[in-house]
C-alpha cells in the first residue's frame, strides 16, 4: 500500500479523527502507533469505539479488522485500558467540576485525584466580597449580636 492512500478499514468519520490528531497516512500511523493514536483521538474529544482500534490495527496488518485473531484484540483493548490508566482522560464534566471546585474552594473528586479544600471566604456568594445581604440589612452582623 502507498503511503498516500488512506488508511484500510477507516470510514470519513474515523478518518476525519485521525486527520485531527494528525494521522493522515498508514506510515502516520505505523510512526505513532495504534494504541497512542487510539489515545490522541480520546484526548482530542471524541469518543471512538473499539473497532477503530481494530480497523487501525488491521491497516497496518493489511487486513479487514475482523480477521484479527482474538488475541490481538484482546491485547490491543488492555493496552488501551494500561495507557489510559497510565494517564487518565478527562472528559468535559471532570475538568468543569475541577475548575468549579478550584474558583469555589471546595473539594473536588477529579479522576482519581481528590482536591485539597482551601480556605473559604465569607461573602454571601455574590462575589462582591461583602457579607450584606441584598435587601441591604447584615445578616452577619445580626446574627453576631442579638440585640
Amino acid at each position: 500500500m502507498a503511503s498516500n492512500e488512506k488508511i484500510r478499514n477507516v470510514g470519513p468519520k474515523s478518518a476525519a479523527w485521525l486527520r485531527q490528531v494528525g494521522v493522515r497516512t498508514i506510515e502516520d500511523l505505523r510512526n505513532v502507533g495504534v494504541i497512542e493514536t487510539f489515545m490522541k483521538v480520546k484526548r482530542a474529544g471524541f469518543r471512538p469505539s473499539l473497532n477503530l482500534l481494530y480497523a487501525m490495527q488491521g491497516a497496518l496488518n493489511d487486513c479487514h479488522w475482523a480477521d484479527l485473531p482474538d488475541e490481538v484484540k484482546t491485547g490491543l483493548v488492555q493496552s488501551a485500558g494500561l495507557a489510559e490508566t497510565a494517564n487518565p482522560i478527562k472528559n468535559r464534566w471532570d475538568k468543569a467540576a475541577a475548575r468549579s471546585a478550584a474558583r469555589d474552594g471546595t473539594t473536588s473528586v477529579d479522576g482519581g485525584h481528590e482536591y485539597e479544600e482551601t480556605a473559604r471566604d465569607d461573602s454571601d456568594g455574590f462575589g462582591d466580597g461583602d457579607r450584606e445581604d441584598r435587601d441591604g440589612s447584615d445578616a452577619g452582623e445580626a446574627a453576631r449580636d442579638p440585640e
